[in-house]
């Protein structure tokens, strides 16, 4: 059995989180029981969501444990079997985090899904057609579910959630805008995403700039919005928002280094009679065929072509990770492991 880079999280941030929260260690890996597969990860996914899981506190998710391998989704290939449906070769997704190699059990439910990788390249299954994908599916679809012709608004536009985001709208014959930080991701938004526009954050730091900025794009005021970031963009957004909007609660990185985000005009949420709803995808098993098949078909006729930040090898995770959160990432953020 081949020996297995991985990295722990050593201690909890203090914080911002650094890279000497994590630890670099190298492991054997042990021999496969019967209905074992022993997969090597081409592929890891890094995700906002794992700040979260750094913390020692009330989340929606469990704290990820002190001294083990970072929670991580993943793509590979089947080295070795002992599952009668998994064999040498298969190409594979699941979350087998942040390490070259996994040992999975091929009974446990969710734990690894054979991919078809004809006509979608390998990568993708851990962005637009995977949990990024079928997040911005389900945010957009089953909240903010808009009619045709109707205004739709998304921050970190440019990333995983965001580039899914706008083609499942633009299918649904929507008006979609996006948020970005940078002219060159704005620029990427509107040419190669198909954005109808893109609002730069990093010229509209605040909310009375932000706002301006919104009514501009949307002139007829904002009907769905699929919230990444909380602080001052949403406060911008709910000023803008018709009566009955829908907004899909995703992420708050804005939040994740523990601070508060405490809205400036909660008395929109009435006069505007919103629906804000916080989602986990994971909760939501059931909506995965239909959203996968939809953003497979995307991507194999052109209609969505996702971006990637691809950093090279295991020991290139922590500090990939950190550049996410502070959005130095252009797509999404994954990290070669072969």
């Amino acid at each position: 059995m081949p020996q297995n880079r991985q990295i722990l999280l050593d201690n909890r941030p203090q914080g911002e989180a650094v890279a000497s929260n994590f630890k670099l260690v190298t492991t054997d890996t042990p021999p496969l029981k019967d209905g074992e597969v022993l997969v090597r990860h081409h592929y890891l996914s890094l995700d906002p969501y794992m700040r979260g899981r750094m913390n020692d506190s009330k989340s929606y998710a469990a704290s990820q444990p002190l001294g083990e391998v970072m929670i991580g989704g993943t793509v590979g290939e089947v080295v070795d079997s002992k599952h009668a449906k998994f064999a040498a070769g298969d190409k594979v997704v699941g979350m087998g985090g942040w390490q070259e190699y996994s040992v999975v059990d091929g009974n446990a439910p969710g734990m690894l899904r054979k991919v078809d990788t004809t006509h979608v390249p390998l990568s993708f299954y851990l962005g637009a057609v995977g949990m990024p994908g079928v997040t911005a599916w389900y945010g957009l679809v089953k909240i903010i579910a808009p009619k045709e012709g109707a205004t739709v608004v998304v921050s970190a536009a440019t990333g995983a959630v965001g580039s899914a985001f706008a083609a499942l709208a633009k299918a649904r014959g929507c008006r979609v805008v996006g948020i970005a930080g940078g002219p060159e991701k704005c620029q990427y938004a509107v040419e190669e995403l198909h954005f109808d526009e893109c609002i730069d954050y990093r010229q509209h730091p605040d909310v009375k700039t932000m706002s301006k900025a919104l009514k501009d794009a949307c002139p007829n005021g904002i009907d769905g919005y699929f919230e990444n970031v909380g602080g001052y963009i949403l406060d911008a957004v709910l000023l803008r928002t018709n009566a009955f909007a829908r907004i899909a609660l995703c992420g708050m990185i804005a939040g994740y280094d523990g601070q508060p985000l405490p809205m400036q005009n909660p008395a929109l949420i009435l006069v505007n009679r919103l629906l804000i709803q916080g989602f986990i995808v994971s909760e939501h098993m059931e909506v995965w065929p239909e959203a996968l098949k939809e953003l497979g078909t995307l991507v194999a006729t052109g209609k969505l072509k996702p971006r990637e930040t691809i950093a090279q090898g295991i020991d290139s995770a922590p500090e990939a990770f950190l550049g996410l959160l502070k959005g130095k990432n252009f797509g999404k953020q994954l990290v070669k492991l072969i």
